[in-house]
Formats: structure tokens, sequence, C-alpha cells
């Protein structure tokens, strides 16, 4: 355990999921050709005015509203003046003095302790493009440029590496089931930046914070955090001293490396943007907003547990949101939530992994997945049953019946057949029972075998194998 007491805080930029830019109406998308979604207003042509896009203000009042934000009622915007190759107007339009969402939190769950990690401030900013450098040039794609964003600013409350990778997975659970943004970190459309100091006692005033940036995933911004909570240890521990600085995170090192160090504090000589007018946000804009929102992770989970799943169905449930989407238009009916969470877990989603396709691409209506789930329920489809079927129920109208009768299915659950097949393979194999009760397992397997071959695998094998072990045992 460290001797020294760690203080976090954790800087967000997420790419908001809109239609077109921020202040002009090129489209915001990704992947695209080199500088093919850009306008005179992205490359900062002078004599250009922004016109600024209503469903910013709409995610951000939805971001406001999922982050527990108080939400700012009168709010302008900035500009935040500096020089640099990837601003070509050499200011950004951002929100300085008033963000639209203040005095949040998140609250996470560290091993069943609930912490609640406090919001400073989120706002509203536009991207800048994206510089690649490349020997000794540096190339600009400005697809980029004037994309919306949210910056997300933590206060100094995070008090280990693993709470901030818990904030993070909590943030991006939260913003990408509202549709805010695809929190895609691999795309770049959420990036995090995280600020670390050391202190020896709670009393003692915060430590030199070092700044770590280009963090490329969640768990980095753990193991980015460790090693630099390792290196300041270090340093503290032989009475050496450090400025305040800029680090990165290194993945092939796998630890940061030092950027810059800070002399003096960024002067960006904020004043108030005159081309775009106050923006007033009103009881109705609010809302309207809140009707757009959607059952949220944490009651989707606590739903599932009550209505029967496993606490383990209902996490991996929440971590693919087309299949809990697709269960929660099912949560007023009278089937087997377990079952059903079972199948879409496990040979539903090996089908849609395989044939790259999303459950809404497939013939399988809410309908014939009730119809589906009551077969396997009752036991008229064995787990093999479905293996055989499944690409004929995912691809194919019929009804889940129709589909049964026409593959020859004859699933025996009568118990008391069952139970006289049973005893005829017992009293025909007297040395496997014996080996059984010789405390060799691999004999019922055995039994079972023939059991599935009398009845042409035509039985239920769940029912069969009770029965038989039952038999045995007693």
């Amino acid at each position: 355990m460290s001797k020294y007491i760690p203080t976090i805080g954790i800087e967000v930029h997420v790419e908001l999921k809109t239609n077109t830019k921020i202040f002009s109406n090129s489209i915001n998308g990704y992947g695209r050709m080199a500088n093919s979604l850009t306008n005179v207003i992205d490359l900062g042509y002078p004599g250009t005015l922004p016109t600024l896009n209503e469903e910013v203000i709409n995610l951000g009042i939805k971001a406001a509203t999922v982050l527990n934000c108080k939400i700012r009622r009168e709010m302008t915007f900035d500009r935040k003046n500096y020089f640099y190759p990837d601003n070509p107007k050499n200011f950004q339009i951002t929100q300085n003095l008033t963000p639209i969402g203040y005095d949040g939190y998140v609250e996470i769950d560290d091993n069943g302790t609930k912490k609640k990690i406090y919001i400073e401030e989120m706002h509203i900013e536009e991207d800048t493009c994206k510089s690649t450098h490349r020997k000794d040039k540096t190339l600009l794609d400005f697809n980029r440029a004037g994309v919306p964003l949210i910056e997300i600013v933590t206060k100094p409350c995070i008090s280990t590496p693993e709470e901030a990778k818990l904030y993070l997975e909590k943030l991006k659970e939260l913003l990408f089931y509202t549709d805010v943004s695809d929190c895609k970190m691999e795309e770049g459309s959420m990036r995090a930046d995280a600020n670390i100091s050391l202190r020896k006692n709670e009393s003692d005033p915060f430590g030199t914070k070092v700044e770590i940036k280009n963090i490329g995933s969640i768990s980095n911004v753990k193991l980015s955090l460790e090693k630099e909570m390792a290196r300041q240890e270090k340093m503290l521990d032989n009475n050496e001293s450090f400025k305040e600085q800029t680090r990165r995170f290194d993945s092939k090192l796998n630890d940061t490396v030092l950027m810059r160090v800070k002399e003096t504090g960024n002067d960006y000589r904020y004043f108030p943007e005159p081309d775009i007018p106050t923006v007033i946000v009103t009881d109705e804009m609010i809302e309207s907003v809140k009707k757009t929102i959607p059952m949220l992770p944490d009651e989707r989970r606590e739903k599932y547990l009550e209505l029967g799943m496993s606490e383990i169905n209902s996490k991996k449930l929440v971590q693919n949101r087309d299949l809990s989407d697709y269960i929660n238009e099912l949560l007023e009916e009278k089937i087997d939530f377990q079952q059903a969470a079972n199948l879409l877990l496990g040979d539903i989603s090996e089908y849609l992994n395989k044939t790259e396709k999303t459950i809404e691409e497939t013939t399988l209506t809410k309908e014939r997945f009730i119809d589906l789930v009551n077969n396997i329920s009752n036991k008229t489809l064995s787990s093999k049953n479905l293996k055989d079927i499944l690409s004929k129920v995912m691809e194919e109208e019929s009804s889940i019946e129709e589909i049964i009768k026409s593959s020859n299915i004859s699933n025996i659950t009568d118990t008391d057949k069952i139970e006289k097949i049973v005893n005829e393979i017992i009293e025909a194999n007297p040395e496997s029972v014996s080996d059984y009760k010789n405390g060799h397992d691999r004999a019922i397997k055995y039994l079972m075998g023939q059991v599935m071959k009398e009845t042409k695998g035509g039985v239920n094998p769940s029912i069969a194998m009770s029965i038989l072990k039952d038999k045995l045992d007693n």
C-alpha cells in the first residue's frame, strides 16, 4: 500500500452524435477521405459567420441531465485564443464562464462501495482539425474541425486509478445509452486526460500536478495513473522535486513520457464570442429533451434482476445495447426471463456474431421470440434441437411450431415413458451401472448415450439425465 495519497481529476472530451457540425452545415462523419467534409466556416475563412446547431444544445441538456448536473438557463459562447496549426481561426469557440452543466456527479460502485465522483462543469465547444505528423511534415485533416464536443471536468475527488477507470466506464455507458455520443475511443470520439498529484497527509496541500494526455483507452487510463504514481513516489522518496508538467501515455512503453514542463499558466485571453447570441434554455426545452431519455443502464440492471435474471446475465445484457433494447420491449410479457437472457446471450449472440447481423436484421420478431422461449421452457425444444433449427428461426418467417414440425423434432417429455426407457437401459447394462457405483463418472455418460440412441435423439436430455441419475443413485 502506498504511503502517499493520490488526488486525481479527469477531463473528458466527447464528440456529440449530431448529423452536422456545431457551427456549419458540414456533415459530422468519421472515416471519410481527408478534408472532404469541410466548408469555408470549418476552414476559418475570414468573414465567415458561425450558426449554432440547435441539436448540440439538446444533447448538452441531455448529457447534463443524466450526469445530475444543474443546467445553465442563460449562456454565452467565448473565444479561446491560441495559435496552432490545427486551429486556422487562431481561436476556438467554447464556453468559459457559462458552461451548460455544472455541479453534477456520477455514482460508481467499487466492489460494493458506492461513491459519487463530482463533476465541476460540462461545457460545449468545437473540435479542432486532426494533425498527423510524418517525418518533418504535419498533415491537417479538417473533417474533424467544428465537430461538436462536450468537455466534462471532474473535481479533484478521485482517490485511486481504479476509481478513475470505473468513472470513465460509467460515463461512457450513460452517454452511449442516451445517444449523446457513440463513445468510440478508438475513433477519438471520447478522449480522456488525467491529472494526478501525491501528498503524504490529508491535511497537506495538494502536491505538484502532472497532466497525462493522449490516453487511448479506459484500461490505459488506469495503467497510466498507476505508472505515474509509481514514478512520483520514487522521486518523493528520494526528496526530488519536479515542476508541473504535461506527459503522454506511450502504449508501446506502457509508461508516461514527458511532453513539456509548465513554466507558467496558459493565458488564452478569453472574451465573449460576438457572433453568437446568448442562448436561453427554457423549461419546455428541458422537458422535451427529458422525454427522449431511455431507460438507463442502472435501472435496466435492477429491472432484469427483479424479473429473475442472474446478476451476470443482467450485466452482460446491458453491455449489449441492441439485445437490451430488444428484450426491453418484452418486459410486460409472462416469460421465463432467465431462459430468455440465456438464449439471447448464448446461441442467438453466436449466430449474430457469425453472420455479422444485428438482431433487428433477422426475422426473429418479438412474438416469435416469445414462442421460442416458451418452447424451450416447456421442454418441447432441447438445446440440441435449438442449435439444429436456429438458422431457420433467424432467417425464415415460419412460426416456431411450423419449424419444429417441418424439422421432425419429437422431443419426448413424458416422464413415465422416459422412466420406462431408462429402466430398460439400466437392466441391459449392469457393468456400466456397477462402474458408476464404483465412482466412474464416465459410465453415466455412456448410459445416457444409450438412452439417446434408443430414442433416436428424441428424448429431452435434461429430463432423461435427471431420471437416470436418480435411478442410479437410489
